[in-house]
């Protein structure tokens, strides 16, 4: 079973790898111990949003009334009628499900139409250039000139605090609750906790979000964590910032006062700066961060070293043995699933242009580099984060004189009209040379606006050139020529 790739993992990195590879001619392997389209597809952030659309369109219910729409003249903004409305999750779960499925289905027409052979079962790099691989149909040996290893990550545990999937749970364990609990800890403000917390939220539980460092969401610039904070409280989230998880203790025999099972046997305790607390919960959802699926790979055979579980690459993701490249969640760049696939496809290009491929118009192929410092960060909470580029405070750290302008979707035209003014558009410039260093969104629908700032900062943008961009009106992206006004 011989190859020109193999590709080791199906989700972002390695399907589009995969893909691009074989659209420049090359006879390509996929080899995926689990689902075709890795965890983003079937376990993250497809399924998330899926959920984010569930919990959106019940809240929308609650407030019709607000938007001039009632049941035969009744007032569903009534507490007595708003309380009738139920949360089936079981069909939540089914519909959620269905989204990842069709997506994945997607992803195997793919395969399929590019004639990429999909082997099913569990990699070990063997030699330089062979993987063997242990499925449910037996075992066989692949051997490639490339391999390409995408496998990405699973989420982290705490050491105190294993995953049991009924109490102390996943990400993986929240896309498909069971029930609703009434209350729930979110340990970790990271894009996934943040998600999660919010959709819970949404659906009516308690929710507790604990995050160890001073601000929630804290790889965004301090104004968005500041707001998404605010905007969480708001809706009765309890936000605990610069907060210790020490302990979970798991009361499997507590009871209510009528003697019944307690459900909400978790108690979690934190330290703060008020001192030590105990929180009581259902559950706990424990979002801390990935780690990267490096483990039993087979690297020690062909002398792959990883620091923390990363593989270290050259600029073509290339590991230094042999040709082994590796790219996505196991090398030390940002755990992004569009980081994983540029950076597949920058991989495959560099292969492509050493071994002479063409493209489909017959020009011959050449590497792009991704450019690291323009990669936009994503959130679906309620209001979005989207960003790109550099937050003032990396700007003070670097000692860049900048400058901010700043524009409240509060004097938005089209946020009021929708009913969702939370949030801003914030602009960094270099004050010198007036060009674009970073671009901080935080509204409604605003991961749908931030494609076109990247472009901006990638072609060296200055503020008065958005400034002078004629934006359509009335939109949410309007307000970020306001705020290049501002500037």
């Amino acid at each position: 079973m011989q190859y020109d790739i193999i590709v080791i993992g199906s989700g972002p990195g390695g399907y589009v790898a995969a893909v691009r590879a074989a659209q420049y001619g090359f006879n390509v392997a996929v080899v995926e111990k689990a689902e075709i389209g890795g965890i983003c597809l079937n376990w993250g952030c497809i399924p998330t949003k899926a959920l984010l659309k569930s919990a959106e369109t019940f809240q929308a219910f609650k407030h019709l009334a607000s938007y001039g729409i009632s049941f035969d003249g009744d007032n569903i903004a009534d507490p007595e009628r708003t309380k009738d409305l139920k949360a089936d999750v079981a069909k939540i779960v089914e519909r959620e499900r269905g989204v990842a499925d069709k997506m994945r289905k997607g992803v195997e027409f793919l395969f399929k139409k590019n004639k990429i052979t999909v082997v099913d079962g569990k990699a070990t790099i063997t030699g330089e250039h062979t993987v063997a691989v242990d499925g449910p149909e037996g075992k066989c040996t692949l051997e490639g000139k490339y391999i390409i290893i995408a496998t990405g990550a699973h989420p982290k545990a705490l050491p105190f605090a294993p995953f049991d999937g009924e109490k102390v749970i996943s990400y993986r364990h929240a896309l498909v609750p069971k029930s609703l609990p009434k209350s729930l800890a979110v340990i970790g403000s990271g894009a996934i906790g943040s998600e999660l917390a919010d959709f819970y939220l949404a659906m009516g539980c308690e929710v507790h979000l604990i995050e160890f460092l001073d601000r929630i969401v804290p790889l965004e610039d301090d104004d968005v964590s500041a707001q998404l904070s605010r905007s969480f409280r708001k809706e009765g989230m309890k936000v605990m910032v610069s907060t210790k998880v020490c302990g979970i203790e798991i009361d499997k025999d507590a009871k209510l006062e009528d003697g019944t099972p307690d459900p909400e046997n978790v108690t979690v305790t934190v330290e703060s700066k008020k001192g030590e607390e105990k929180i009581k919960v259902e559950r706990v959802l424990c979002a801390v961060g990935v780690a990267p699926n490096t483990d039993d790979l087979g690297l020690e055979n062909v002398g792959i070293a990883t620091d923390r579980g990363k593989i270290s690459v050259n600029n073509f993701y290339h590991t230094g043995v042999a040709d082994i490249y590796a790219i996505g969640d196991v090398i030390p760049t940002p755990a992004l699933a569009h980081m994983a696939s540029a950076e597949a496809v920058a991989c495959i290009e560099h292969i492509a242009e050493d071994e002479g491929k063409t493209d489909a118009s017959g020009k011959p192929v050449k590497f792009h580099p991704v450019n690291y410092e323009h990669i936009p960060g994503a959130t679906y909470t309620t209001p979005q984060i989207a960003s790109c580029g550099m937050s003032e405070r990396k700007a003070k750290e670097m000692g860049i004189n900048y400058k901010v302008g700043k524009f409240m979707f509060t004097a938005s035209g089209k946020a009021t009209a929708a009913g969702k003014t939370d949030g801003f558009v914030k602009l960094i410039s270099d004050a010198d040379t007036d060009k674009l260093l970073g671009v901080h969104l935080i509204g409604a629908d605003v991961t749908e606006i931030i494609g076109g700032m990247v472009l901006a900062l990638d072609l060296g943008a200055t503020a008065e050139q958005v400034k002078n961009t004629v934006f359509p009106h009335p939109t949410m992206s309007e307000a970020i020529r306001d705020a290049a006004e501002a500037l």
